[in-house]
């Protein structure tokens, strides 16, 4: 009977000591959204970037699915704003409206995916670099302090020009030239973890390298990282425009950055077409201050020491 009895009081205290990690992670993400609530400014950032990405995913319903054929164009070049154009028309007379719809999808979608890269590159080397030491750390402390000290756009511009122009070399270029500010931020915030006594105590009881970084280090950086996250999506999406400003990115998809290229192209600078280039400009700065305005937030709730409202 006690043999019986001892496996299924097992599964009970596994079972009960799950639902009991998961009612403290459920309280942790309601105080989180209690604190972020108090700022407006964040409100204001988060509501903007749900607005921007329902209309990105929508994008073929709300203009149409062959909004950017040139060969379909429904209107005249470089039209003013007008009843059915509402931002006018393109050289090819497309609706700048219906581009800029589109152009979402490329610029975020870049500035997600190279701010990912950024941030998983600069957490793994700044995890490493702080809990190693020893010349394994000073090795990858001197390589990111090399790409500091190297400017970021020209190494991005280097690396996409003797690539192939695509979307993903855009991505690669701003992943891999953006990440080290993480890494030092990430591998300070080990070095104090690791400074703590249960660390200690999880060597003690047999806790190896791995064991450690992956379950006591890396969930204790985390809210460091995500509003770094936040922080460097915005610059990736800036850097994203100027590599299309420059015709360094796929000249066959739709981009903010590649419209103002386009523009300028088409004479709308000297021929002060402003309607072909304000609005992607306008929207690229919406973006990036939406994105700032988050990472603030998030900032200022996981950080109340700093003290910022906004």
């Amino acid at each position: 009977m006690t043999t019986e009895t001892a496996p299924a009081e097992g599964v009970q205290k596994t079972t009960s000591a799950r639902s009991l990690a998961r009612a403290r992670k459920r309280q942790s993400l309601a105080r989180f959204w209690r604190s972020y609530r108090s700022h407006k400014g964040g409100l204001w950032g988060l509501g903007l970037l749900v607005l921007i990405a329902l209309i990105a995913v929508f994008a073929p319903v709300l203009v149409g699915a062959d909004a950017q054929s040139v060969t379909n164009a429904p209107g005249g070049p470089l039209e003013g704003p007008s009843g059915e154009f509402p931002l006018g028309t393109d050289q090819f007379g497309r609706s700048v409206l219906a581009l800029l719809v589109y152009g979402a999808r490329v610029s975020l979608t870049v500035g997600l995916l190279a701010a990912f890269l950024c941030v998983a590159i600069g957490t793994l080397i700044g995890i490493v670099a702080g809990h190693f030491r020893g010349w394994y750390a000073t090795v990858l402390m001197r390589i990111t302090d090399w790409f500091l000290v190297m400017p970021t756009l020209v190494l991005a511009i280097a690396l996409a020009t003797v690539m192939d122009r695509s979307m993903w070399t855009v991505i690669i270029a701003i992943g891999v030239t953006t990440w080290p500010t993480t890494a030092r931020l990430v591998r300070a915030q080990t070095l104090a973890v690791e400074s703590r006594p249960y660390i200690e105590r999880a060597r003690a009881l047999g806790g190896g390298h791995g064991h450690v970084m992956t379950r006591h280090v890396l969930p204790n950086v985390m809210p460091l990282v995500l509003a770094q996250t936040t922080m460097i999506i915005s610059s990736a999406i800036l850097t994203e425009a100027t590599l299309a400003f420059l015709g360094l990115s796929d000249p066959t998809v739709t981009s903010w950055g590649g419209m103002l290229q386009d523009a300028r192209e088409a004479g709308a600078v000297s021929a002060g077409d402003w309607w072909y280039l304000a609005p992607p400009g306008i929207a690229i700065a919406v973006v990036a201050l939406s994105f700032t305005l988050c990472g603030r937030a998030v900032e200022s709730v996981l950080n109340p020491k700093l003290g910022v409202r906004s």
